[in-house]
């Protein structure tokens, strides 16, 4: 009776801990975007994309190898790891490159629109019902994200390739997370860590070959260090918080970022969203906090 007593105090310390980490995870990422935006003004978009892959991968692998070794290596799915490489390539590309001419809060909102495709596109792949409510909240994301990129109606100056862009990025990294959420099924978590960062590290590394450009401020290589190290923190945190708690539990708390990318936008670039751009971003975040208390009334439902 007493051990029994324990066990709902003990399950909600772990689902606390593990919503503490996510908030804790997406603060970095919302660091991360912020200090791109920064760092982009003033250094080559290839440059800052090696530097974010390249200080990213020697921080994981100081992490991992003490502990695993040359064990990380192992993999049954190779072709998998190095997609998954590929794949985040391009959307570090397309997300710096989308940060290069948009304010950092309403990146951050359509950039949150991911796992609302990643619903839509999980049915249609991997053969999940989905229901209509579903299928609405989908609808109100994608419309957020309209109002947020409204051509010749907002502060952002916008050319027609410029809105293509952010749209590119959620299509990317929806493909990135459903590849990631099949291979989670048979990789070990940090072999992938370790894969992805390494793979980004040495084909970004390529081109500046022709690319490379002296930088001498040691802020900016400062800067771009701590782009490194934010993404890698951010997503060993977002590992921690998925072992402790369930997606459901944790998605509403991850649009989060959304405000914590409108703070850093505020302190470093003195920008606030317009009326009309913050009422798309509220959509976005409301759909998707929907999206999660969903998936977890659903859940318990069939536990029931």
């Amino acid at each position: 009776m007493p051990a029994r007593s324990h066990l709902p105090t003990s399950i909600n310390a772990r689902a606390l801990a593990g919503i503490a980490l996510v908030i804790a995870a997406v603060a970095c990422f919302a660091l991360l975007d912020t200090t791109t935006k920064r760092v982009t003004a003033e250094v080559p978009l290839l440059m800052a994309v090696w530097a974010r892959n390249f200080f990213q991968a020697l921080f994981t692998s100081a992490l991992v190898l003490p502990k695993q070794g040359l064990s990380v290596l192992k993999t049954d799915r190779l072709g998998m790891q190095i997609t998954r490489g590929l794949l985040m390539i391009t959307v570090t590309m397309l997300a710096f490159s989308s940060l290069s001419v948009m304010p950092v809060g309403e990146f951050t909102a359509i950039a949150m629109t991911t796992p609302l495709l990643v619903t839509l596109l999980a049915a249609r792949l991997l053969g999940e019902h989905v229901s209509s409510s579903r299928i609405a909240l989908v609808l109100g994301g994608f419309l957020g994200t309209a109002i947020i990129v409204r051509p010749n109606g907002n502060a952002v100056s916008w050319n027609s390739w410029h809105m293509l862009l952010p749209l590119g990025l959620v299509i990317a990294n929806a493909a990135f997370q459903l590849l990631t959420s099949k291979m989670a099924r048979t990789e070990s978590t940090m072999t992938t860590q370790f894969y992805t960062s390494w793979v980004g590290a040495l084909l970004s590394s390529v081109p500046l070959i022709w690319f490379w450009t002296p930088i001498a401020d040691p802020y900016l290589w400062a800067g771009m260090l701590l782009m490194g190290v934010a993404g890698a923190v951010g997503h060993i945190l977002m590992i921690m918080s998925f072992a402790r708690s369930p997606a459901a539990t944790l998605m509403p708390f991850m649009y989060l970022q959304i405000g914590f990318a409108m703070l850093g936008g505020w302190i470093v670039f003195d920008h606030i969203p317009d009326h009309v751009s913050l009422i798309g971003m509220g959509l976005i975040a409301a759909c998707g906090t929907a999206g999660g208390l969903l998936t977890l009334i659903e859940t318990r439902l069939r536990r029931s």
